[in-house]
């Protein structure tokens, strides 16, 4: 076969080449999974988004007490406040941090840095975008050709979103948005439903046809100028991906498919009854995990700013739409009722979490949250601050991490009250240097058994966790 760079349809072949990869994963009964798996356990892990930030009400206003969503006290000796107590249960589970964030986005508006979450990148309040590859994916490019899929990315919205008000937590080496897929059928499907007969026969198609493009996509590059060429190497680089897609492909085209009980899934549900689709959201995580699908999984909760869907999810709890809980803090029972968003949100991963520690892990020693490191937060505290993120880290005991704790590195009076006009948080002058996120993702890494001392200009890494 022989194909012509120039003549290439490349959307058609790009959609082409994923059609014949989407393929249903595979149960890993054959010595093939056990072969690729060094570890006795195999390390896990998910990242989850949530947008808009946190109740922080001053101290000295009545509502603290109960609203604020970092825990009251420090360490071991800590009490969770209404917006986190559903985790009591998993106490001994979990860690709260507050004071650290990223220092390219804390002086810019909170809504613009859902993008950079997992980036530490520097994607700026305006002007050029560039993004860096993100902790998940770093962590995919190491296990990633253990299970039938590399990664798994969702989110409440769908799509890539825009730049800086992403609708994907996932972002690949180039910095490119990895779209999130947010229909729990097709996410269903995808992970557990075979319904191409035809696939291995287009597998070896692709691989024909990769061969050919890549020849003639050298040949080309000689003719091209240096920004053409740059433009060509990002295009090259999703290329590579894909035969290396096409290549792990081959090995799972013939295997038997998992079988899960499904019953209780509703997977015709959309956000707009949101307790529900958030519950199936977290159950196919959950399945994706159990089945050894997949071993990375990041989950965008919301896009920033009140756009998409995802601005639904308050209905759970009787509220109209989300973000307008941000802004109506400084009206009567503001503070609870965005609180008690945060509480709900709280439940639903709270169970979730529970499940993955009621479950043996058919993969390894202890349970299923044993061996699955999670995080969980967002890019802004109080209104609109890029400051002192609210962090929940959970599981992963396996890996060397305590829990039980609130490790407080932020300030002794953190930013936070109403926003009454005039000068938001984020715009008035640090007054606290913040630890550098990228030294819990390191230390994550490290754990999850990456070998690396530097992530999105870390300057350590945090020992207490």
């Amino acid at each position: 076969m022989s194909i012509n760079l120039a003549s290439l349809d490349r959307r058609r072949f790009l959609r082409g080449t994923g059609i014949a990869l989407a393929l249903p994963w595979f149960e890993t009964f054959s010595s093939l999974a056990a072969a690729n798996t060094t570890d006795s356990n195999r390390r896990r892990l998910a990242c989850f988004y949530m947008p808009d930030g946190v109740p922080m009400p001053l101290t000295e206003d009545p509502a603290h007490k109960d609203w604020a969503w970092f825990p009251h006290g420090s360490g071991r000796d800590f009490r969770f406040t209404k917006c986190l107590d559903p985790l009591e249960p998993l106490r001994d589970e979990v860690t709260i941090l507050s004071g650290l964030s990223h220092p390219a986005a804390r002086s810019i508006h909170g809504h613009s840095n859902a993008d950079q979450f997992l980036t530490g990148a520097a994607t700026g309040a305006a002007g050029d975008y560039r993004n860096s590859i993100s902790l998940d994916q770093l962590f995919a490019e190491h296990v990633g050709d253990q299970t039938r899929f590399s990664s798994l990315v969702l989110s409440t919205d769908g799509g890539t979103g825009t730049p800086r008000g992403a609708h994907t937590m996932s972002f690949n080496r180039s910095g490119r948005a990895i779209p999130a897929e947010h229909r729990p059928k097709l996410i269903f499907d995808m992970l557990f439903v075979k319904s191409d007969e035809d696939a291995a026969r287009r597998l070896a198609l692709s691989q024909s046809a990769l061969d050919d493009l890549m020849a003639d996509a050298k040949s080309l590059r000689q003719t091209l100028s240096s920004h053409d060429q740059a433009t060509l190497d990002e295009y090259l680089q999703s290329v590579r991906e894909t035969e290396i897609r096409v290549e792990k492909a081959k090995r799972w085209v013939n295997m038997p498919l998992p079988t899960v009980d499904v019953d209780h899934l509703k997977l015709d549900i959309t956000p707009e009854e949101p307790r529900t689709f958030l519950r199936t959201m977290f159950e196919l995580i959950y399945l994706a995990f159990k089945t050894d699908s997949t071993r990375v999984v990041t989950y965008q909760l919301g896009r920033e700013n009140a756009i998409g869907v995802s601005d639904y999810l308050a209905r759970a709890v009787g509220f109209n739409l989300t973000h307008q809980l941000t802004h109506n803090t400084k009206e009567p029972d503001g503070w609870k009722n965005f609180g008690t968003y945060c509480r709900f949100l709280s439940e639903e991963y709270g169970r979730f979490l529970g499940k993955l520690k009621e479950t043996p892990d058919a993969y390894g020693a202890g349970n299923m949250l044993d061996n699955t490191l999670l995080l969980f937060g967002s890019a802004s505290s109080a209104f609109h601050l890029s400051r002192n993120y609210p962090l929940i880290l959970a599981g992963g005991k396996n890996m060397g991490f305590k829990h039980g704790q609130y490790l407080n590195y932020g300030p002794e009076k953190p930013a936070g009250g109403a926003w009454l006009g005039g000068t938001e948080p984020w715009q008035k002058e640090v007054d606290h240097e913040d630890i550098p996120l990228s030294n819990l993702f390191v230390t994550m890494l490290q754990r999850l058994g990456v070998e690396t001392d530097t992530f999105a200009g870390n300057t350590g890494t945090i020992a207490d966790v």
